[in-house]
């Protein structure tokens, strides 16, 4: 197995100084800085990993997505997150090309190697030859009548099954003909934290890609916002004021009708600066590698056009409600605080 090469030691190593640095600094504007204790419960990990992301002398490699939250949490400075990446985007590569041997399986020494007992560490060499397997113990007599009846009970349970499944295909079939000629079917449940038409629901207390997006367009629309990743109380009040103006129930939450008038349609003739950031940045965020520039460029028409072609939606290289509702569900469990 080969270890991590020294460009990936110094970005392990750099990327943790990187992070003790926001860490130290957080006590700032009356604020103390956080325990490692409380700030591990506020990032969904345990403090001893978080110690070692901490650790500059002894360092382990933060993913990118603790990486983002913990700038987003400790407020660093704006300035970081990109070196922040980079970093963690290289010390993440480095792991990739470790190449752990498989579990289960021993250190190859050569076709002679001695083998040794299972459980007897002390036992010697043996002779070479295939070793014979031990012989199969035979299954107590009182095990037979114990698999009888879990055959029995296995049997009656796909019997109910088969039963259950056939009142449930009746019931299917009744659904879809009151779908049709009846009453509406009650709509299924949506996923948690979006909406049944498939827009999630940002509201205060969110961090990472719900706050940031909302803020981006927020600022597209003029409103003075800090895009810091915290749907905080001024994110909120910006968005009642937004509604308000858009007639709109003024509560605070983005949901469907907000984002309806949120969003903005992007193409190579009408690029608000502020919309073609949220756009990358979604788009980045979901696994279509973009370049955040704020400029509506080439690549960013050849990113967009990848993620609809992925996601079976009209390649046109235009940002629209359609693209905008596909991007936002493509990010990815939301998180709160």
């Amino acid at each position: 197995m080969t270890g991590p090469t020294a460009p990936d030691r110094d970005a392990v190593r750099a990327l943790a100084e990187l992070l003790r640095t926001w860490w130290e600094l957080s006590a700032r504007d009356g604020r103390p800085k956080p325990t490692q204790q409380s700030l591990a419960g506020r990032l969904g990990i345990d403090q001893t990993t978080l110690s070692r992301y901490l650790n500059p002398r002894h360092p382990s490699t933060a993913p990118l997505r603790t990486v983002e939250l913990l700038h987003t949490v400790l407020r660093a400075p704006a300035a970081d997150l990109p070196r922040a990446r980079a970093l963690a985007g290289a010390a993440a590569a480095g792991a990739a090309r470790k190449s752990p041997r498989p579990a289960g399986t021993a250190p190859a020494d050569g076709p002679d190697a001695p083998a040794t007992s299972p459980g007897d560490p002390s036992a010697g060499p043996r002779p070479p030859g295939p070793v014979s397997a031990p012989p199969p113990v035979p299954a107590p007599a009182a095990a037979v009548p114990r698999r009888t009846a879990a055959a029995r009970a296995a049997l009656a349970f796909l019997g109910v099954l088969t039963l259950g499944g056939g009142i449930g295909l009746g019931w299917g079939v009744l659904a879809h003909r009151a779908g049709q000629d009846g009453p509406p079917v009650a709509a299924v449940a949506a996923p948690a934290g979006t909406t049944a038409t498939g827009w999630p629901l940002a509201r205060k207390g969110d961090l990472l890609w719900k706050a940031r997006a909302v803020q981006y367009l927020l600022r597209a629309h003029g409103h003075a916002v800090e895009a810091d990743g915290d749907f905080g109380p001024r994110t909120a009040a910006a968005v009642k004021t937004f509604q308000a103006a858009h007639g709109l129930l003024a509560d605070g939450k983005v949901g469907p009708r907000t984002w309806s008038h949120l969003i903005i349609r992007i193409d190579s003739r009408h690029a608000p600066q502020q919309a073609v950031v949220a756009l990358q940045y979604l788009l980045d965020n979901s696994g279509t590698a973009t370049d955040i520039t704020g400029l509506f460029t080439p690549s960013t028409t050849r990113s967009l056009e990848t993620f609809q072609r992925d996601r079976a939606l009209p390649v046109t290289g235009v940002a629209d409600r359609d693209t905008w509702r596909a991007l936002l569900a493509a990010q990815g469990p939301g998180i709160h605080r």
